[in-house]
């Protein structure tokens, strides 16, 4: 990815020229919502056969030797600024070791499709405090679309609770996490970085496995992990097509739009994470899921568009 699109670090609050719409790189973003909402069906079968924070910790320190060594090959490694590597580490913490830390612990006890519909409740938060700190205009279409997103998460929150099939401390915990993504889109977004995408994403990757690994050796035991085919490709699905390619997907997107029409993209994550649970784990879809779908697909078009 050319450096060009990356906001100039070296200035605070440096003018930014005008992004690119989302629907210039369509495919892009296709492939982006299907890696990012998979993943929570491919974590659920991970962390079957191996403590969460291990198995997070290891993806990371692995995802960011791969993104790491690349940049190097490819020559488009740079020196940073304190200033910069201060801003990544602080994103790769929440982006990485506290929202996905918090959302596989959640997994034990809630199903993946369940974690896919509260995290894409993020563009709502997103679009509330990105006025003040990014200042981003919220429109009246964007709000309403906004709304309409969230309308459509409720009512698959509900249905799902209601029923009785999610526990509440699993609940807890991905709600924290989506806290945690959200703190961490507006983290990076707010001071950007002139480091090309895979450095970018090498660096937070590695962040988030500095900050969970002392935390797995101390909570959990790594020689509890079952090394069982199913685990193992779920874990190389998770380092090399999530932590690889969603990540650098995702932070490419962030760089050629807004972070309001960016994270409206979450609002496909309920219907595809609905399909990657019943498709991969057999996960039932209640009546109201398949309801829910028809105002976030709505809230999508009017931010997005």
């Amino acid at each position: 990815m050319p450096d060009a699109s990356m906001p100039d670090a070296s200035v605070p609050n440096a003018p930014r020229a005008a992004a690119p719409r989302l629907n210039a790189t369509p495919g892009l973003i296709a492939l982006f919502c299907i890696l990012w909402s998979s993943a929570f069906a491919a974590g659920k079968v991970a962390v079957a056969d191996c403590p969460p924070l291990t198995l997070l910790a290891t993806r990371f320190l692995m995802a960011g030797a791969i993104l790491l060594t690349v940049t190097l090959v490819l020559g488009r490694f740079k020196r940073l600024s304190l200033r910069e590597w201060g801003a990544l580490a602080l994103a790769g913490t929440l982006n990485n070791a506290l929202y996905l830390g918090l959302s596989f612990s959640g997994l034990a006890t809630v199903s993946s499709a369940f974690t896919a519909v509260i995290i894409s409740a993020n563009p709502l938060l997103t679009a509330l405090v990105a006025g003040p700190i990014l200042g981003e205009r919220l429109t009246v279409r964007k709000a309403i679309g906004l709304l309409l997103g969230f309308l459509g998460v409720i009512v698959v929150l509900r249905s799902r609770l209601a029923g009785g099939h999610e526990a509440l401390s699993g609940t807890l915990l991905v709600l924290a996490a989506l806290v945690a993504l959200t703190a961490g889109t507006l983290t990076y977004k707010r001071f950007g970085t002139s480091a090309d995408l895979f450095q970018a994403s090498g660096i937070q990757c590695l962040a988030g496995a500095l900050a969970l690994g002392p935390v797995a050796l101390f909570l959990e035991n790594p020689a509890s992990a079952h090394l069982s085919a199913a685990f193992l490709g779920s874990f190389a699905y998770l380092v090399v097509a999530v932590s690889v390619g969603g990540y650098t997907l995702w932070y490419f997107i962030l760089n050629r739009s807004s972070a309001t029409e960016a994270t409206a993209l979450h609002f496909l994550m309920p219907p595809l994470g609905l399909l990657f649970g019943w498709l991969l784990l057999g996960e039932p879809v209640p009546l109201l899921d398949i309801v829910g779908i028809v105002p976030i697909a709505a809230g999508i078009w009017m931010v997005t568009r």
